[in-house]
């Protein structure tokens, strides 16, 4: 039953346009509904979720789309949606009310709060009627209503309580400071959480985490623990054979259910097949297995195929469920592979990927490897491996374009600043470490895309759809783009990146920085205030804004040698040391900066034409290792670093050669123009 539409109409938002049409008078975030609600003294229903979210798909046909509930909203209550990926600064703010009053938090999250925004219940998923344990919402609504009316004490008192422990929750400057032992505490943490059997951290549900991934790639580098390359080994080998990995269209879910990455939460995001690529791209880098290339070529070839607008931008996600069912589009009947394959080809692949007749999930299949040895596959089919690799490749086409005719999940297609960010840094690096210019081409799109529609009078927006550019860009957006320009310069030298990232560095720190206490805020100093001021350092789904500026900072301070960069970083340390002095992974990418500061670095200066075949043969030398502690500034003409990095002005060419400069830490050595000498010096 279709209802007239509520004042969530006019909105972009894809989660706020599938409530338009709820028989609840829903609200966007907003003055017109805090009026509404001082005028009438009503409390206010917040609602905050995501247009992928399965649990908020259950919640809003439970009781969004209910008659009843909404009669007892309409009537006691002025209800507000709020769309999570848009307004990450409202959902981080009542996410932590959620998280003190109830021990945990997720999506659909719910919020009872006054006029003046000020909490008083909290919960995420609540079923019309009490049940799994559960309060109903038919019941907390008439309830909560009766206690807002009859005992404003009551509510006064709980409100009090939530503002002063907001108040505490941003921690002021340390006297102490992060030191090199964190990074140890990071590795010991993380090896204590990890799964030796299965790869990954913790236990069902498990969470890819490329950060601990990202984190342990990098300790390996500095340390040589070859410990935490096999715990990235495995997680990235196991990640890629189990049913997490769509092995049919490619491309990561969210998260897996079980603890053998067998059956995913099916939905697709953006950040998390970014952060993926970094880490397969990264892994390949340093251990040159073609395996982790070719999982990094799949996911770019689903990131095209699936998450790319025709303009060049990324979409945000595509959901778990379609026609109502989670996994719909996904799986398979046991008989259908052989109506689609025949039976030669339907015997090995079924056989290979572990479909059965009575399915590995509620009756049906997902395809997966986690039990299947090609090799011995190969053997048992007296194939070669090449030759058994072709068949199944054969076949996962065939079974694609099947697949594609089935009813196509919902895809939120709207752009936001922070997750472009993130996949314009991986294509970017993919396409360095493995020479393909079309992989950094895209970045740069994308890129462009974001520079003629996410800007607003110079000041960086959050949101892209349908025409409209929305919401003041948060600390993610900054250092998430920042990232992608630093990536981009680093692939292709261009000054032009170099400088645009110092300048939306420089505007990061203007409108984010903390004077007093140091660290980045969530939300700029001209954006809407809030209950509280948020500072997270803290790496949940993605790594924390503060980690990724901390980390971009420092490879911005080592290639332009602007040491106020580098300042800001060491502070840093100071005003995170409360939340990471005990337990440091709790945030692996801030931690990566301290393995940056706290080590040897090397910036290297190379002078010389491009025609020049020596010095493009060191550059390729240089950017197929994976060397994290290497900075690298290459330009024809020093004289056009004036403004992206003046240090390196007065470095010449010897004798009209190519010409490089090593410095360590800013200390140089004799310039050479021998180039294996060079790549022996930046190597030692």
């Amino acid at each position: 039953m279709t209802h007239k539409s509520n004042h969530l109409i006019k909105e972009k938002s894809p989660y706020l346009l599938q409530h338009a049409h709820n028989p609840v008078n829903w609200f966007p975030w907003g003055e017109k509904a805090f009026e509404k609600a001082k005028q009438e003294n009503k409390p206010i229903f917040l609602s905050i979720g995501y247009s992928t979210c399965h649990w908020c798909h259950v919640m809003a046909h439970e009781s969004f789309e209910d008659g009843e509930v909404a009669a007892i909203l309409n009537e006691n209550y002025i209800s507000i949606k709020v769309d999570r990926e848009e307004r990450p600064d409202v959902d981080s703010v009542y996410m932590k009310v959620c998280q003190m009053m109830t021990g945990h938090g997720g999506w659909p999250l719910t919020i009872f709060m006054t006029p003046d925004k000020i909490p008083f219940y909290a919960g995420t998923y609540f079923p019309k009627e009490s049940k799994y344990g559960r309060p109903g919402i038919m019941e907390a609504l008439t309830q909560l209503h009766e206690k807002f009316t009859r005992d404003p004490n009551h509510i006064a008192e709980v409100t009090q309580s939530v503002t002063n422990v907001l108040q505490k929750t941003v921690t002021a400057k340390s006297k102490n400071r992060l030191t090199k032992e964190s990074a140890e505490t990071a590795f010991q943490q993380l090896g204590n959480n990890f799964d030796f059997t299965n790869g990954g951290f913790g236990a069902a549900p498990k969470f890819p985490t490329p950060q601990n991934l990202l984190y342990l790639l990098k300790y390996y580098h500095f340390t040589g623990k070859t410990a935490a390359l096999k715990m990235v080994e495995s997680s990235l080998q196991s990640m890629a054979a189990g049913g997490i990995f769509d092995h049919i269209g490619f491309g990561f879910s969210r998260y897996s259910t079980d603890e053998k990455w067998l059956v995913p939460h099916f939905e697709k995001m953006l950040y998390d097949n970014a952060l993926l690529l970094i880490a397969y791209t990264e892994c390949y880098q340093v251990t040159k297995n073609p395996f982790y290339k070719k999982i990094s070529e799949q996911i770019i070839t689903f990131i095209e195929r699936e998450m790319t607008s025709s303009a060049g931008a990324f979409y945000s996600a595509i959901d778990a469920d379609s026609e109502g069912v989670e996994g719909k589009y996904y799986v398979w009947d046991y008989e259908e592979i052989f109506d689609i394959l025949g039976e030669e080809l339907g015997e090995i692949y079924t056989d290979i990927y572990d479909i059965t007749p009575n399915g590995n999930f509620e009756g049906k299949n997902i395809p997966n490897l986690i039990k299947t040895n090609l090799e011995s596959s190969a053997l048992e089919n007296n194939l070669s491996i090449e030759g058994l690799q072709e068949k199944l490749e054969k076949a996962r086409v065939k079974l694609l374009e099947t697949r594609e005719k089935r009813i196509y999940p919902h895809v939120d297609d709207k752009v936001l600043t922070a997750w472009n960010g993130m996949m314009i840094a991986a294509l970017t690096k993919a396409g360095k470490v493995f020479r393909v210019n079309d992989y950094v081409q895209k970045a740069e799109k994308a890129m462009n895309f974001i520079e003629d529609k996410l800007f607003s009078d110079g000041r960086l927006m959050a949101r892209y759809r349908d025409g409209e550019t929305k919401f003041k860009a948060y600390i993610d957006d900054y250092a998430f783009l920042l990232w992608g320009y630093i990536e981009i310069y680093d692939a292709t030298f261009s000054i032009k990146y170099l400088k645009k990232a110092r300048e939306l560095s420089d505007q990061m720190i203007d409108l984010f920085w903390d004077e007093r206490d140091g660290g980045f805020y969530f939300s700029g100093k001209d954006s809407e205030a809030l209950i509280a001021k948020d500072k997270e350092v803290y790496d949940g789904a993605i790594p924390s804004g503060n980690s990724v500026a901390a980390v971009m900072l420092t490879r911005l301070g080592y290639l332009t040698g602007e040491t106020d960069y580098l300042d800001k970083v060491e502070e840093m340390y100071y005003s995170f040391f409360d939340n990471l002095g005990e337990y440091a992974s709790a945030s692996p990418f801030f931690v990566q900066s301290l393995l940056l500061t706290e080590n040897p670095t090397k910036e290297v200066v190379i002078i010389g034409s491009e025609k020049d075949l020596q010095r493009e043969k060191l550059l390729q030398q240089l950017q197929d290792k994976f060397l994290p502690n290497v900075t690298i500034i290459n330009t024809e003409n020093p004289e056009q670093l004036s403004e992206a990095a003046p240090f390196a002005t007065e470095y010449k060419q010897i004798n009209n050669a190519a010409t490089v400069y090593v410095c360590e830490n800013f200390a140089c050595q004799q310039p050479t123009t021998d180039m294996d000498k060079a790549l022996q010096m930046i190597l030692e």
